[in-house]
């Protein structure tokens, strides 16, 4: 029996999985968590604003399956099943742009480093700069 497969592939690495954990959410089950993604979050109890957070997420995926997933697990299980990070399209509607701006022009100018660049040094311990 040849150690080589006709691919190139040894024997045992033919009979190997991928490294890594399987998804707890099958494809079934996947469907069914799109199926409320598209309802929306106030179709689950998020009420206030109508944004699907990672976090609502993990806690809807927890609700209906009884799964516990990290908020970077829901992420990367987002990603997979196509879903992307979205921006706003508008601004918030309680953002003040004159608080904005006066928060510029008098709070930052106290807060923000002087600009001034440190002394020339050396990083040798026998030489100075």
């Amino acid at each position: 029996m040849a150690p080589y497969l006709e691919d190139g592939r040894t024997r045992g690495a033919a009979f190997q999985r991928p490294f890594g954990y399987d998804c707890r959410l099958g494809p079934r089950l996947q469907a069914k968590l799109a199926m409320w993604l598209d309802e929306g979050p106030a179709a689950h109890g998020w009420a206030d604003d109508q944004v699907w957070t990672a976090a609502r997420v993990r806690t809807l995926i927890g609700q209906k399956f009884h799964l516990s997933y990290s908020v970077s697990g829901v992420t990367r299980l987002l990603h997979r099943m196509g879903y992307s990070v979205q921006m706003p399209a508008r601004p918030a509607a309680e953002r003040d742009e004159g608080a904005i701006t006066v928060w510029r022009e008098v709070t930052w100018q106290e807060v923000k480093p002087s600009g001034r660049r440190p002394a020339r040094s050396s990083a040798s311990r026998t030489k100075r700069a």
